[in-house]
């Protein structure tokens, strides 16, 4: 999320300025939203594209060259100057498609829906209620290898094809012993149909590997593992006890609907089951035992830090530095997009290498995510990142953060990154974009759109919903208000907290069971309609629960003390100008209930 300068003492892998593209979207909602009369909660996360896909958009691959460092300097210098003479040229090419740029839509209220008993409008593709026969039987087997993993299922009957086994209790799923018994039973969950003539070859996957019998021994190819997320896989397998695996899966849910949440990891994947099982293995463990997002960011979040005084002397310079970064408002949730989707503002000229801790930079950075993630409401399932490049000069820049966003939204976010603006970008930058270009997926790189002024930006976002301080007329500023004694007390009732869970985890089983019962019926038995609405019943079960529970769980944010995340799951994006103004009429908010 942050910039950092050093000396490249690697070879530049890409050496070539690309123009920012832009694909004006298929999107289709109504031209109804205005910024003082209607408020509107939306999501952030995977954040997943709308209605509107991109094609990749791969940048050119060149040899790598070597040399000493200033030969890499003579290099990057000429690419700079080569690039500032190029932009004028470009910026006039770009100017005269500018009508294709336009985004052909703005948000409708009328889109959102907090009740998964009732599809929201214009639900794109791909999602709950929207996938295709052939996209519903990849969910079962995605589902159905889950299940195994997650030591639910854990017979040796056949089930469709696949040998997976009978479901047992999630309580009896092993924990105590740090390792995994490997199950000889033959795993072969992608078969289509049991006995068919050509079974054999129906359990190869897309990526044409066939599916070994042991999920230990599961592998991808080197060119499909660009984040290292085989590695992972293997030590989560062979070292987590499948219900920490679980109790991470279903802690990730949170008021999500379990179903979309493999959905992102299989439309990441193309589809294929193999690589979004590696995926997904792989982000639990992440979550679990590398940034131990629930048990530790999202559970302690601002107070603890705040009141951190004690310890050594490494923990209180993270939590200072952490706390840092909110006060300055390096980066800020405010508002919402021509979309609807929540935007995250990224003032790049407060960032300084050096200054705070790579690991307070990892935990500040997940911590918005994961806050952004608050503010998902379907059908919009990803977010807006406004990188404000102004002022911008080497001093901000730092490759390291830059890495671990990109990482963060590739391998452990899937499908949560909507649109991302650079924003007034000095033409020094050029350079720098073409190397970190090549680190992109081209998916993600096809998301990227530079905006050189508030024209082109107001393309993208309403000019009324952009700050004053991006040039913007919404005359709103950061200020970041303290974290409050006694904002967390809820989280020391451990009676009512254990209650919730309680009742959530009876709610989790009965889910489970009706998957299992789907994975066992195959094609036969109830219709895939009739089975989808038993999960979105269960679905819907699990979301009104975790907003009784989420005060138990989760430290309050600046979000909550400034009124956008509000009790139950309300929301109000603009809350702040709600308060202050006497005149426009007050936009409508949503709440866990009042929407369906």
């Amino acid at each position: 999320m942050f910039l950092r300068a050093h000396p490249l003492k690697k070879p530049l892998q890409t050496l070539v300025f690309s123009a920012p593209k832009y694909r004006s979207s298929g999107h289709f909602t109504k031209q109804c939203f205005t910024r003082f009369t209607v408020h509107t909660p939306a999501s952030f996360e995977s954040c997943t594209t709308r209605a509107y896909h991109y094609e990749r958009n791969s940048a050119s691959a060149y040899p790598k060259r070597s040399g000493t460092e200033l030969w890499t300097v003579a290099i990057v210098v000429s690419i700079a100057i080569g690039s500032a003479l190029l932009v004028p040229l470009v910026r006039t090419s770009l100017g005269s498609t500018t009508e294709e740029r336009i985004p052909t839509s703005q948000f409708d209220v009328a889109d959102l829906t907090n009740s998964f008993l009732v599809m929201a409008q214009n639900t794109p593709a791909g999602r709950p209620g929207t996938l295709t026969p052939e996209q519903e039987r990849k969910l079962r087997e995605f589902w159905a290898v889950t299940i195994k993993v997650f030591g639910v299922d854990s017979s040796d009957e056949e089930l469709n094809g696949a040998d997976t086994p009978a479901a047992t209790p999630a309580s009896e799923a092993p924990v105590a012993d740090g390792k995994k018994e490997k199950k000889k039973s033959k795993l072969n969950v992608f078969r289509r149909h049991k006995g068919e003539k050509g079974a054999e070859a129906d359990s190869t996957t897309t990526s044409g590997t066939t599916t070994p019998s042991d999920i230990s021994r599961l592998s991808i190819s080197a060119e499909d593992d660009k984040h290292g997320q085989h590695a992972d896989f293997k030590t989560a397998i062979a070292n987590t006890p499948p219900e920490e695996l679980r109790r991470a899966f279903w802690d990730m849910v949170k008021y999500d609907h379990p179903d979309a949440l493999l959905l992102r990891f299989l439309r990441a994947r193309k589809w294929d089951v193999e690589k979004a099982l590696v995926m997904m293995i792989s982000t639990m463990h992440w979550r679990l035992e590398e940034m131990h997002v629930d048990d530790d960011i999202v559970k302690n979040g601002e107070l603890t830090a705040f009141q951190t005084k004690d310890g050594d002397a490494k923990s209180k310079k993270n939590a200072e530095d952490f706390l840092t970064q909110l006060r300055m408002g390096k980066s800020f949730l405010h508002g919402l997009d021509k979309e609807g989707r929540p935007m995250c503002f990224v003032r790049v000229k407060l960032h300084k290498a050096g200054e705070q801790t790579e690991e307070s930079l990892e935990r500040f950075t997940v911590y918005t995510i994961e806050t952004a993630r608050m503010l998902l409401r379907p059908p919009i399932d990803t977010a807006t990142i406004v990188f404000d490049m102004t002022d911008f000069s080497m001093a901000n820049m730092d490759y390291t953060p830059v890495k671990f966003m990109v990482k963060c939204f590739e391998a452990n976010y899937p499908e949560s990154l909507g649109t991302v603006l650079v924003y007034k970008a000095p033409w020094v930058f050029n350079a720098i974009w073409s190397i970190i270009r090549g680190w992109l997926d081209p998916v993600v790189a096809g998301k990227v759109h530079f905006a050189k002024n508030i024209e082109e930006l107001s393309q993208f976002v309403p000019r009324n919903q952009i700050p004053t301080e991006q040039g913007g007329d919404e005359k709103w500023e950061y200020k970041y208000p303290e974290p409050v004694a006694g904002e967390n007390d809820k989280m020391k009732d451990d009676g009512a907290r254990e209650a919730l869970q309680a009742d959530r985890a009876a709610t989790v089983k009965k889910y489970e069971s009706i998957v299992l019962e789907w994975v066992r019926a195959g094609d036969t038995g109830k219709s895939l309609e009739e089975r989808r609405k038993e999960r979105d019943s269960l679905a819907e079960e699990l979301r009104q629960n975790y907003w009784k529970l989420d005060p138990y769980v989760r430290a309050r944010t600046l979000y909550d003390r400034i009124g956008v995340i509000q009790d139950g799951g309300k929301l109000d994006f603009y809350a702040e100008a709600n308060k202050e103004s006497l005149v426009a009429p007050a936009r409508v908010s949503t709440s866990a209930d009042d929407l369906d």
